[in-house]
């Protein structure tokens, strides 16, 4: 159970390590960024696919830690 614990852990991170920076507000402040042009844009392709399995991966580690608990 620790190792499948492990390896969800790492490739969490790589996947989390791997997305596009989404800007917020308080980065447009710093950056005078304008993040009006793309804001209702939808997530599509491989946007859209790394967004599910950070969701999978998270689930999935939040469950396993669960279980752990409890033994």
């Amino acid at each position: 159970m620790r190792t499948t614990l492990m390896i969800i852990s790492a490739l969490l991170i790589l996947i989390v390590l791997l997305q596009q920076a989404k800007a917020t507000d308080g980065a447009n402040i710093i950056t005078g960024g304008n993040s009006d042009l793309f804001k209702d844009r939808k997530e599509r392709g491989s946007e859209l696919f790394m967004t599910r399995v950070t969701v999978i991966l998270g689930t999935a580690f939040f469950i396993i830690c669960l279980i752990m608990s409890f033994e």
